[in-house]
């Protein structure tokens, strides 16, 4: 295995190189903005050395993993002297490989490799990797070698081309970021009936868990469940009367999201095109 090396050292950074360096990659040289930072990663990593600056841990390593915020990818691509064959990869979710093409101009295979986890710690985030897919950006030989990572991480791995990586990071938004936004929302439902925002997230954990189980064990359209999913209408008009009194600031986002879940109880079944309908005109009165 080719000697690895990261240039930055936060929080997806410090994980992947624990990660790979327990799956036995000689992760041997770190750098970071702050010294404190990379001298966390190396204590954390048997045989990786810290180094001052990015260039260092380029002329020593034939694998980088440009692990920095995003913004700062493309200008440390750019300042540094890279060499033919050496691996440049990059970890943005967001970002394809076109902001590592001054590597690239020296000869060198650039890639992106993307864990599709929420990290909200170092520690969470070694925890996390494990089971992950990665999304991968990449040409060979460093294709079959950002695979390889991948299945040592005991993860899957998806390839994506230069044109779907926001596409891609959006939907991980979605899913992830917007998920906690909702739970946040039915939250604050709760502190209505006098339930505190903690207690009210412990309650509603249990029932978050069984519909990951459901999406999980049964997947999409029928791990569906609720009112619009039975087709429901009487239970519907309840919660827009409800949240018009109590919550108006929700109700535009109930609807939008009721709008969208009548589709999936279709593929599901469950509902006919006359409930659909019915189920739709109701969430749409009263919108512009």
């Amino acid at each position: 295995m080719v000697d690895i090396g990261f240039i930055g050292a936060g929080t997806v950074g410090t994980a992947l190189a624990v990660r790979l360096s327990g799956k036995g990659y000689p992760v041997v040289a770190v750098s970071s903005r702050t010294k404190a930072s990379a001298q966390r990663l190396a204590e954390a990593v048997s045989g990786c050395r810290v180094y001052d600056d990015g260039q260092a841990v380029a002329d020593v390593c034939q694998l980088v993993f440009v692990t920095t915020p995003d913004d700062v990818i493309a200008p440390v691509a750019a300042a540094l002297r890279w060499h033919l064959g050496q691996g440049v990869v990059h970890c943005s979710g967001a970002a394809s490989t076109d902001i590592l093409e001054p590597a690239r101009g020296f000869g060198a295979d650039v890639g992106a490799f993307h864990p599709l986890q929420t990290f909200a710690s170092v520690s969470h985030a070694i925890e996390n990797i494990p089971g992950s897919t990665f999304a991968i950006e990449a040409e060979e030989p460093l294709l079959t070698t950002l695979k390889e990572m991948a299945s040592a991480l005991e993860g899957s791995w998806v390839r994506l081309g230069a044109g779907d990586k926001v596409l891609y990071h959006a939907a991980a938004v979605v899913a992830c970021n917007y998920f906690v936004t909702l739970v946040k929302l039915a939250t604050d439902l709760w502190q209505s009936f006098g339930v505190s925002t903690q207690q009210a997230t412990q309650a509603l954990i249990p029932l978050l868990r069984g519909t990951l189980n459901n999406l999980d064990n049964v997947g999409l359209p029928h791990c569906l469940t609720g009112p619009i999913a039975r087709g429901d209408v009487g239970t519907i008009r309840s919660h827009l009367n409800a949240l018009e009194g109590a919550a108006p600031e929700i109700l535009s986002t109930y609807r939008e999201l009721g709008l969208k879940t009548i589709a999936i109880a279709l593929a599901k079944g469950k509902i006919d095109q006359e409930r659909a309908k019915e189920l739709e005109a109701l969430l749409k009165e009263g919108m512009l």
